[in-house]
This record gives C-alpha cells, structure tokens and sequence, in this order.
C-alpha cells in the first residue's frame, strides 16, 4: 500500500468528549479522525462505514478543527468527571499534529480541571513537545510498543516513528515525575510474540521505570484483511490461522500470556492485561 498519499480534510465536531468502552477510561477524546500512521492491525478501521475507507486506513486524516473550543465548554459545565483517555482510536501525535496544535491546545484546557485524569497513548515522540503542559498530578502517559525490531516495525507500523525513538520519548516523560506505561501491543502470532522480542521490550521499560500494559491482536472488522495486503511482502505468513489462534481462550495466547508475566516477574517490572 502507497502510504506517502495522504488526503486531509478540515471538518467541525458537535461533541469532544464521547462514553467510552475501554476499561478504566470514562470518556475518549479524539482530535482526528484516521491516523498517518497506517499501522495495519489498528482496530480504528472497524468503526468506519466501508470497506473502501477502512482499506484507506492511514491514508486519511480528518482534522477536528474545533475541538479544543467544544471541549472548554464541555469541561466547564461540570457533566464530565473520571478518567478522559487522549487518543483511543487515533494518535494525538500523528504528524499532523505538529500544523494543527490540536492535541496541545486540549492538552492546555484540561490540564487547568480538576475532578478529572487524563491518560494519553501514543506512538510518537511529538508528545515531548508539550511537557509543558503534561502535569503529574493529573496526568498519565503511555507509548506502544509492539517490538524493538525496528524492521518488523516498518511492515506493521509503516509510518509511525522508530522504537527507539518512542522509548527515548517516553523516558523523558517519565523522568519528570509523569506516571507512564507501555502498552505491549498487540502481540500479534509469529511477529512479535517469541521470548527474545517481549523480554527486550520489558528490558526498557525496567530501565524506565514504568509497567507494561499487553494485550493481543484483536482481529475486528476489516483488520484480517488489512493485515493479509501488507503482509504479503513478509514471505509465507500464515495469515489464514490469525481468527483461531487469537481468539482469547485459545492456547497461543495462554501462552503468550504465562511468557510475558514470567518475563516481567523475573525482571521486577509490574504488568497486567489490558482486558482481562
């Protein structure tokens, strides 16, 4: 897939802040709609309306130009308290951030309200940007990392930056007093999945100072066939077997589950799934 073709369009938002379905996060706020990144085993794709769009995924980008303004209003009314999770079904750090300002400028209307945390999730070390902003106490920061391979990274992450880069990244987050994770993630069979791939990712986050957060691929509406255009340059992956072994009963991911809590353990580094 050509991901150097990107079409950007500027709309309006009615909402900010949306009820969310993740665990622990109480509402979603999402400045974009799509993500540059075009990693191919994003489940953002699943909430679009066809199959065309979603097959787009990371080749669109919808700018939410006045989020920021709905969300000063929103925040103001005193109706949303509890956990408000930055970047649930796009990353607030895309590169089109760095034009738009739009993750900053929420970034600055929450960091001045009480009765609320913000979690924010990322792939990109734009967020160093605004550390400024980025309050301890109000604030939690988490970057994926689904390997330090930086080759493997390329194929399923085409657009997103370096491993490296999101780890120095989050250090730097991290050494000033901002609570920060790793999402793990996905873990997807043959790819990222073996021993040495998971201990070196659980390795930075020793040294960081911050938990890890795993979880598996999760094969929703059109993931499988995203994943079998870009994997088809990766040789004889056995695209076919995916719906099976990640189902979250199945013995792969038992296993994957035991490798990643003995790692951790045997290292001394918190973890826990992200769904149980």
């Amino acid at each position: 897939m050509d991901y150097n073709y990107l079409r950007v369009s500027v709309v309006e938002c009615r909402y900010a802040l949306i009820p969310s379905r993740l665990p622990d996060v109480d509402y979603a706020l999402n400045p974009y709609v799509g993500c540059e990144h075009g990693c191919i085993y994003c489940y953002g794709r699943s909430m679009l309306r066809g199959r065309v769009e979603a097959l787009s995924w990371g080749r669109f980008v919808k700018v939410k130009r006045n989020i920021h303004r709905i969300l000063a209003k929103e925040v103001r009314s005193g109706r949303f308290k509890g956990v408000i999770g930055i970047g649930t079904v796009t990353d607030p750090y895309q590169p089109l951030e760095s034009r738009y300002m739009l993750t900053r400028q929420c970034v600055e209307v929450l960091s001045d309200v009480g009765d609320i945390h913000v979690t924010i999730q990322t792939k990109s070390d734009l967020i160093v940007r605004d550390v400024d902003l980025i309050k301890p106490s109000l604030f939690d920061v988490g970057v994926t990392i689904t390997t330090m391979d930086e080759d493997i990274a390329k194929i399923i992450e085409p657009k997103a930056p370096p491993p490296s880069r999101r780890i120095s990244a989050l250090e730097t987050v991290s050494n000033l007093g901002v609570d920060t994770w790793i999402f793990l993630g996905p873990i997807i069979p043959y790819l990222n999945d073996d021993y040495r791939c998971i201990e070196l990712v659980v390795d930075n986050a020793k040294r960081i100072g911050c938990e890890i957060i795993y979880d598996k691929l999760n094969l929703r509406r059109w993931v499988l066939d995203s994943m079998r255009m870009a994997l088809e340059e990766y040789g004889n992956y056995p695209i076919d077997k995916l719906p099976l072994l990640t189902r979250r009963s199945s013995e792969w991911w038992m296993d994957v589950r035991r490798r990643v809590e003995r790692i951790c353990r045997d290292k001394g580094v918190r973890c826990s799934p992200a769904y149980l």
